[in-house]
Parts: C-alpha cells; sequence; structure tokens
C-alpha cells in the first residue's frame, strides 16, 4: 500500500545474508570447509528458504546449493553443528544460519519434522501435506499418519497421482504401499517410483488389521458379496473362500466401504478397517479376518530430494540395477556387497519395462530383468560407497532409489 514498506520476504532476507556474508571475513572459513567437506563426501542438500505457495521465490533461492556433511571428519564445518554456526556467524545472518542448522543437524531427515513445511522467517513448523492412494478410512492415510503425525493428509484416487502430487509440489511427501509379507510387492509402485524423480526418505512397516464391514442390521450369513482392493482381498482369500461369498475387486479398501455405503447395499460387504467402519457408519461383522495374524505391509516414503544420513542411526538404502546377460552375472553382483559385510534384506527381479525381452544371434529369447536390492548402510557409509562403485563398474543400469532411517519397530 501507498505510504507503507513491503515486509522482506524469506528470499530477500536469504539474498541480502549471503551476499553480506560473502562480504565478511567469515566466509572463508565457512564456505571452503562447508564445500570441500560436501563434494569429498558427495553430500549435496538443496535448501529450501521460504514456504511451499511462494514457488517463483522458492525456485529463486533453491539454486544456491550448500554442500553439507553431518558431522563425520569434524562436522559440517567444525567438531559440530555449534561450530558450523559460529563461522556462520548465526547472530548476524539469522535466515542463512538457520538453514544451515537444519541440514548439518539431520533436521531435512524424513523422520524428524517438517523440512519443506518450514517458514524460516519465523522458525515455526507447518503442517506436511502428505499424499497416499485412497479415501479417508484406508490403511494408507493410516500409515501417513504413522510416520508424520502432524501432518495433513492428502487423498489420491490412484498411485500414480500421489506420485505426481509430490513431485508438482502439492504436496511434500508420498507415502505408499510397496511390499506385503502375505501379498508380496506391490509392482505398481516399484515401476513408478523408476519413472519418477522422487526419493525414498523412509519407511513404515504397518500391521494391517482386517475387519468385514457391512451396513447395520445384518449378520455374517446375510453376506453374498466381498469388495475390498485386490491386496486386501488375497490377504483375506482363506477366509472368505470359507464364507462363500464371491470377491469383487475394486480401487480401494476405504472405497469400497464409502460405496456400500452410499448405495445403501444389503448383502454386500467391504474390507476394510475399523476407521472405515466408524466414517461411514458402518458395522464390524469381523474382526482380525486376514489369513496370517502378522499382516504387515511395509510403506515407504517419498520426497522430491534425498535427505542426509544422521548418526547413530539404522539405516538402509534401496538400489534398482541391471547386468549383462552373462553366466554369473548375477553372483558378482551380490558379491560387491558380500565381500564387504553388508547385509542385503530384500532382492528381488522385475522386467524391464523399457526392454523387456531380448534375443542374442542364435539363441532363444530372453527376459531383461531388473533387480531391486535393499541393504542395511547409509550411502555415508564406507563400504556401501566402495560396494556401489564396484557394482556401477558391472551394471549395465543403476539408480540409488534412496538412502533412509530404517523402522525398527516389533511385532
Amino acid at each position: 500500500r501507498k505510504g507503507r514498506v513491503a515486509p522482506q520476504t524469506s528470499a530477500s532476507r536469504v539474498e541480502r545474508d549471503m551476499a553480506q556474508l560473502a562480504m565478511s571475513n567469515g566466509h572463508v572459513p565457512y564456505f571452503t570447509r562447508l564445500t570441500n567437506l560436501g563434494m569429498r563426501h558427495a553430500l549435496t542438500a538443496t535448501v529450501r528458504a521460504i514456504p511451499r505457495p511462494s514457488l517463483r521465490a522458492r525456485s529463486t533461492v533453491s539454486r544456491h546449493k550448500i554442500a553439507v556433511v553431518s558431522f563425520g571428519a569434524g562436522g559440517a564445518t567444525g567438531a559440530s553443528p555449534a561450530q558450523t554456526l559460529s563461522d556462520a556467524e548465526s547472530e548476524r545472518f539469522p535466515s542463512l544460519a538457520r538453514m544451515v542448522s537444519a541440514a548439518a543437524t539431520g533436521e531435512a531427515n524424513a523422520t524428524s519434522g517438517a523440512w519443506d513445511g518450514e517458514d524460516v522467517e519465523t522458525g515455526h513448523k507447518k503442517k506436511l501435506r502428505v499424499a497416499y492412494q485412497g479415501m479417508p478410512g484406508a490403511y494408507s492415510e493410516a500409515a501417513a499418519l504413522a510416520a508424520y503425525p502432524t501432518c495433513d493428509p492428502c487423498p489420491c484416487a490412484q498411485f500414480e497421482n500421489a506420485f505426481e502430487a509430490t513431485e508438482q509440489w502439492t504436496a511434500d511427501r508420498a507415502v505408499l504401499p510397496f511390499e506385503n509379507s502375505l501379498g508380496g510387492s506391490i509392482h505398481r509402485n516399484y515401476d513408478l517410483i523408476l519413472q519418477h524423480r522422487l526419493h525414498i526418505v523412509g519407511e513404515v512397516f504397518f500391521k494391517v488389521r482386517h475387519c468385514l464391514l457391512a451396513l447395520p442390521g445384518q449378520s455374517k450369513e446375510d453376506i453374498k458379496r466381498a469388495q475390498s482392493h485386490p491386496q486386501a482381498l488375497s490377504q483375506c482369500d482363506g477366509y472368505l473362500t470359507a464364507l462363500g461369498v464371491v470377491k469383487e475387486a475394486v480401487d480401494d479398501t476405504a472405497g469400497a466401504a464409502a460405496a456400500i455405503a452410499a448405495g445403501g447395499q444389503m448383502g454386500v460387504a467391504a474390507v476394510a478397517s475399523r476407521r472405515a467402519a466408524e466414517l461411514y457408519e458402518m458395522e464390524v461383522l469381523e474382526e482380525d479376518i486376514q489369513d496370517d495374524k502378522s499382516n504387515v505391509t511395509r510403506f515407504l516414503a517419498l520426497a522430491r530430494e534425498p535427505i542426509l544420513p544422521r548418526p547413530g542411526i539404522p539405516y538402509k538404502t534401496s538400489i534398482a540395477f541391471s547386468m549383462k546377460e552373462e553366466s554369473g552375472s548375477l553372483f558378482k553382483a551380490l558379491a560387491c556387497f558380500a565381500l564387504r559385510d553388508v547385509n542385503l534384506t530384500k532382492v528381488e527381479s522385475r522386467p524391464m519395462r523399457w526392454n523387456p525381452v531380448t534375443q542374442q544371434v542364435n539363441k532363444t529369447m530372453q527376459f531383461s530383468y531388473l533387480f531391486y536390492v535393499d541393504f542395511e548402510a547409509s550411502m555415508a557409509d564406507e563400504n556401501a560407497q566402495n560396494a556401489l562403485r564396484q557394482l556401477q563398474e558391472k551394471a549395465t543400469f543403476l539408480r540409488v532409489l534412496g538412502s533412509y532411517p530404517a523402522d525398527d519397530s516389533r511385532l
């Protein structure tokens, strides 16, 4: 307004701090040590300095990339993050110092708070928007709240929509199922993660407790059809077969409950959560109907940028790679980890989507496979780095999907 000075934005404050720091005596030890260590450890963090809605200003600030290393080899710039901040003269440059503090102490970690939603102008945390597939009441919503208890869950119709929402800044994270202890891997999401430029930043092991839901006034004997997501139906196959109902696959567990309630369908049950029964005013005819009571789904949290490893926390790293078609190629790939005592927690093969079938001269057709591997180490671990360096020499394709804190919860 006329006669009033517009408040200075977070972007302009960070620009100002960086300009003043560059002219001060403190910039030499600060940026020299920070950048050298960052390059030596091959770890880079893109500092995002302003809230999500200000996309234009945010894109400007995000070009200022500060290489940081959490602890390790003397810390980001000194013996500790505190020394890092003393180099940056935090009292004189509050906006820039706050960003470096968050990165140096691991605040950008997916399990430690709302990095994407932090307003550096005030230092307050803003709710993360977390995309999940399904409707309110879906197990994915519960997993998203387990990963980020204070988040704002954002329902998406399909898995693809959750990936796109995160890539396009509509959401800050996506929490999606990748494998189940009974049904196996959700191959669609393993395919999608290679099609999108997102990084795994966390995992959640979520215990699934399926319930048989129906409109009030019915018993199990009245049920002729059961609707749910294909994975849920497969996990309750023995129970539903014994019940003698027709199984009908739909896109979502909670969506099945919502559709039955909205249509007033009698004789039709949904396999869904107890929360879905509460949301859509249905009765729980029976609880824990899954064939195996230790039914656990592994959800992965995805973000636009990777996170920095923190000391003292167990990490996992997920990769995807392919090898030449020759004798012993998979053995040679896995030996890269075995020789360095790096423990593998998952090995799975999938036909390559972009080149599924090959045929060499005077040979029959063969499938071309992509291998998904999880191992217990972070990207800051020297043995893991050497294993990946050796694997890269042998592989025809290699991509690190993410390095993230391992979920150490128990049944």
